[in-house]
């Protein structure tokens, strides 16, 4: 393994109708499944991820557009989607990234874009593994 910065600890325990707490305790949440038909609040873990994945692919934005010379103000949606995988009869995550930015023409957007796709962690870990689509919009 590379050179360790450092490492998040979450656990979870009841699968989707359980409960995640992180160790700073900043994550502590239930569970549900948003399919069934529940009153009790909750989180699933493709928010969770949809969370993750939307800033850490905002930071490698801002990375490649300072290392570009650009001034964007930039905000990333990540839409994680759960869905049925029919490879195999179980299920799978598919994600749309919507990235406004403002600063750049849609042309610099799209390529400051491209290139975020490249460094980011969770682009770099999903990559050939589930589908990412990338809307990118100039403001």
């Amino acid at each position: 393994m590379s050179d360790v910065l450092f490492t998040a600890h979450a656990t979870a325990k009841g699968g989707r109708k359980g409960h995640v707490k992180s160790s700073t305790g900043q994550i502590d949440h239930d569970l549900v499944m948003p399919t069934d038909d529940t009153d009790k609040k909750g989180t699933n873990p493709e928010e969770l991820f949809a969370s993750g994945y939307a800033s850490c692919f905002d930071g490698a934005l801002n990375l490649v557009a300072s290392k570009s010379k650009k001034d964007i103000d930039s905000s990333v949606t990540a839409d994680v989607s759960f869905m049925k995988d029919p490879s195999d009869n179980g299920f799978k995550i598919g994600v749309t990234l919507n990235v406004e930015v403002n600063g750049v023409s849609q042309e610099e957007a799209e390529e400051l874009v491209e290139k975020a796709h490249q460094v980011c962690p969770y682009s770099k870990a999903t990559r050939n593994n589930i589908d990412v689509e990338l809307n990118t919009k100039a403001v």
